[in-house]
């Protein structure tokens, strides 16, 4: 890893294989972990029931099971909430359970995330939450940066598009993408962020040098570096908004699996831009 830039005021690892890139007219954003924070401490949701419906292996501790379901998980972060269902299906299976269907267990898991953030979606309805405070910190400002110089914008997101609507509108973040907003639908292979990416260089015929991705999953990653994009991890530390701290995990697997710059959160936004886009 390069030494960070001594113009950035926060830490900002720019890893061996960056490089300017002038030419991107494109960008890609992940929602919730990357701009959103209305979702915050989802894992602290999934992961509990992942624990109560898996069969206990003989010897197989509770916190055995919480590992396991923790690692499963967040392997698929990014991907559709509907891919960690499949998942903990398999896994009742392979445990010589009788698993529910995976739909089943994603409607199961929104109904008790919904407990977990109904406060902060009437907070932002009646005013009492400010959008700012539930975004990662610097989110507008870059925001604002990157549609000043006459930017594409797209969000991407593995939550269900309903809800990822319903929350850049509620974050008075929607403007910035127009039309361009994505996310999980009922008939799931229907949608991906890699299909998102194909349609992008596809419409606008433009190559993958053009695109740049800000994610905290490694979907999003891996896809802007499969068509040569360039990939901005952002390993927030969602728990603490602001703290400049990177979520350690996030920053060691999105590092792993080809990540150009990693950030905590947007502080260094305007530098980054400027030593990315050349001005």
């Amino acid at each position: 890893m390069t030494p960070a830039s001594p113009t950035f005021e926060g830490e900002v690892i720019l890893l061996p294989s960056f490089a300017p890139r002038p030419g991107i007219s494109r960008v890609v954003f992940d929602f919730d972990g990357t701009l959103s924070l209305v979702r915050q401490g989802w894992p602290d949701v999934m992961v509990p029931m992942f624990v109560e419906v898996l069969p206990a292996l003989d010897g197989e501790s509770e916190e055995d099971r919480r590992r396991l379901a923790f690692e499963d998980i967040m392997r698929l972060n990014g991907k559709q909430t509907i891919y960690q269902m499949i998942q903990l299906a398999d896994r009742v299976r392979e445990r010589g359970g009788e698993p529910r269907e995976p739909l089943w267990y994603k409607h199961e898991y929104l109904r008790r995330l919904d407990d977990r953030i109904m406060a902060r979606l009437h907070g932002l309805k009646d005013g009492t939450i400010k959008p700012d405070d539930l975004l990662v910190h610097g989110s507008r400002a870059l925001l604002e940066d990157l549609t000043r110089r006459g930017l594409s914008l797209y969000l991407a997101s593995g939550t269900d598009e309903p809800f990822v609507r319903r929350e850049a509108e509620l974050l008075d973040v929607s403007r910035y993408f127009g039309t361009h907003i994505y996310g999980a639908q009922d008939d799931y292979k229907s949608f991906s962020k890699k299909m998102v990416i194909e349609r992008i260089l596809r419409e606008n015929d433009i190559h993958g040098a053009e695109l740049m991705s800000f994610g905290d999953g490694y979907v999003e990653i891996e896809n802007t570096k499969e068509v040569g994009g360039l990939a901005v991890a952002v390993a927030s530390d969602e728990a603490a908004n602001g703290s400049g701290r990177m979520d350690a995990w996030k920053r060691d697997r999105l590092t792993g699996v080809g990540a150009d710059v990693v950030i905590p959160d947007y502080r260094d936004s305007k530098p980054l831009l400027e030593l990315i886009l050349g001005s």
